[in-house]
């Protein structure tokens, strides 16, 4: 458990693909509507068009996020993108991002799949704090599908895509992270995964047949640790904080599933009024899920200055990080 002070959030942006594919359009796969709905809550998700990469989303997203922060594109110092979809290998999806921007500065991508937005904010914050950075921005996007398996009907209706960025400044001391973790348990990576494409395993006519290219998930083994991780980090970090459930004014949390959502409000007692949703419209978009979430309460007025804000993250790897701030 860790305490980041003297950080704070000076604009928030969001990016959502307009292509709007509803559980019914999934029908000629064989997925069946209800069953996407009773078993995630997911009602809807956005796809990007063929021309379309992970770097376009991030742009519009930071683009949002530098004009809500009132600030010029020059005065970014620092862009860290959490993706596990990048463009390509290499560059990183953070340089393409500043030569988007125009600028130039230190840019580069964490990969923690669901929980890379997380990672990344925290690490940006680090520069922030020590005066490496003045203004950083941080991005959490990921393009889900086109790794997602179209005929894997228990996992192809879950994604979606979709970015989000804030541009974090130094604060007062009072504002910032109270506490975070940051954790992962490396031994279950194999349950959350996308088997090709690195050193490991080329992607060759073999390994394409095979579906290796796409991402494969054990949901049953996930949805059980996700509950668990959730819960666990979430009340160390109240517990190191200092804070009980009542205190948080806000709970904004990795938009997977429903039902995870719902046991971790059960778990630690949360007002169900305090819990952000909008998986029902946009399904589960990794590392765009936490940014996309905040940025919706954010404009909708529901952070005001001096909140106890809840984030979490949580995913493949299996990685998770948690955080509660002072807005």
């Amino acid at each position: 458990m860790r305490q980041l002070l003297g950080v704070q959030v000076l604009g928030v942006g969001s990016f959502v693909p307009e292509n709007v594919v509803k559980n019914e359009d999934l029908s000629s796969l064989g997925c069946d509507p209800e069953w996407i709905v009773q078993r995630t809550g997911i009602r809807e998700r956005r796809h990007a068009p063929p021309e379309m990469a992970t770097s376009h989303m991030a742009q519009a997203a930071a683009l949002a996020a530098i004009e809500n922060a009132g600030i010029d594109v020059g005065e970014i110092d620092l862009i860290v993108v959490g993706t596990f979809t990048p463009d390509m290998p290499t560059p990183s999806t953070a340089c393409l991002l500043q030569d988007r921007l125009g600028i130039r500065c230190a840019a580069m991508d964490v990969s923690a799949a669901c929980a890379g937005f997380m990672y990344a904010m925290i690490t940006a914050a680090q520069f922030v704090r020590t005066g490496a950075s003045r203004r950083a921005l941080v991005v959490g996007a990921d393009l889900l599908s086109r790794i997602a398996n179209p005929d894997d009907r228990k996992t192809y209706p879950l994604f979606g895509d979709g970015a989000g960025a804030v541009i974090l400044g130094a604060g007062s001391e009072e504002q910032g992270f109270l506490s975070y973790t940051l954790g992962s348990e490396g031994e279950g990576g194999e349950l959350l995964c996308v088997p090709g494409g690195g050193s490991l395993k080329r992607l060759d006519d073999q390994s394409l047949a095979d579906g290796h290219a796409y991402l494969h998930m054990d949901g049953r083994s996930v949805f059980k640790w996700a509950v668990r991780v959730i819960a666990d980090s979430i009340q160390d970090v109240l517990t190191h904080s200092g804070v009980t459930a009542d205190e948080v004014s806000l709970v904004l949390l990795h938009q997977a599933n429903v039902r995870i959502i719902d046991a971790a409000c059960e778990n630690l007692g949360f007002d169900r009024e305090k819990v952000v949703i909008n998986l029902d419209r946009y399904g589960n978009t990794s590392a765009g899920s936490v940014p996309l979430v905040l940025d919706e309460a954010y404009q909708a007025g529901r952070i005001q200055r001096g909140d106890l804000v809840l984030l979490a993250g949580f995913g493949a790897g299996l990685s998770w990080g948690t955080s509660l701030m002072r807005w």
